[in-house]
């Protein structure tokens, strides 16, 4: 079985089961062993998200010997999970589908508030950014990074990843209301990459660096070249594309 989960990532510690914390996965294993009565059920996801971070189509995959139907799992994980976890979808997937290793592209949203006094209600929802910003300075850096390239600047020194290229499909910054919305989606991340990118985005739109660096930045495949790691609670897994979507 396969499905989506949209998750408000405040108060997980990330969504990998972690020792002692509360995790997405912890959180949805323990529902699945209960429903398969004691029985512990390994779950698959298309890649972990850091603490605070949210989703609205995280993928994941199980086996499972119980013959339920799509709708029935999904009616009875949405009871027996929190508030701040819920299975949009669900359905039956061949064997060898694999959340993780059939990804084709994942793209990510990134929300930020420029509102000056902030709001109560998005604060653990959005980086609030009260400060100006050149949106066409970003949008003319956000160019430099699409196509392939090695990211090794935009991403967190913790990497354990030997091959740090990626491509970048489409870098786009829409402005709604009191909003920056950075969307993203490229054929994988690297740890903290997308933050890596927004955090250099937002130093460029303040003028505290030139678009023209950018091309820099990924030629010298060093971190310390990149802007600051934007916060974690403004970020949303937003869509996990497959070869056979419909």
């Amino acid at each position: 079985m396969s499905g989506i989960l949209s998750y408000d990532g405040t108060a997980f510690s990330g969504y990998q089961v972690q020792p002692d914390q509360r995790t997405v996965q912890g959180t949805l294993d323990k529902v699945l062993q209960q429903m398969h009565k004691g029985e512990a059920v390994k779950t698959t996801a298309s890649g972990r998200t850091d603490t605070g971070v949210h989703a609205v189509g995280q993928v994941f995959h199980f086996d499972t010997p119980l013959t339920i139907a799509p709708d029935a799992w999904k009616r009875a994980l949405n009871t027996l999970l929190p508030d701040d976890i819920r299975l949009v979808s669900m359905k039956e997937v061949e064997p060898e589908f694999h959340a993780r290793f059939d990804v084709v592209a994942k793209e990510y949203r990134y929300r930020i508030l420029r509102s000056e006094d902030g709001d109560v209600f998005k604060r653990h929802h959005t980086y609030h950014f009260p400060y100006e910003i050149d949106v066409e300075r970003m949008r003319e850096a956000a160019l430099f990074l699409l196509g392939e390239h090695d990211f090794t600047s935009f991403c967190s020194a913790k990497t354990e990843v030997v091959d740090k290229v990626r491509i970048v499909h489409r870098l786009e910054i829409k402005e709604t209301d009191d909003e920056l919305v950075v969307s993203i989606e490229g054929n994988g991340f690297l740890y903290n990459m997308v933050r890596i990118i927004v955090g250099t985005l937002l130093e460029i739109g303040s003028c505290k660096k030139s678009p023209e660096d950018v091309p820099e930045m990924l030629a010298a495949k060093d971190r310390d070249v990149a802007g600051k790691t934007a916060p974690g609670h403004g970020l949303y897994l937003w869509k996990v594309r497959y070869v056979n979507d419909e």
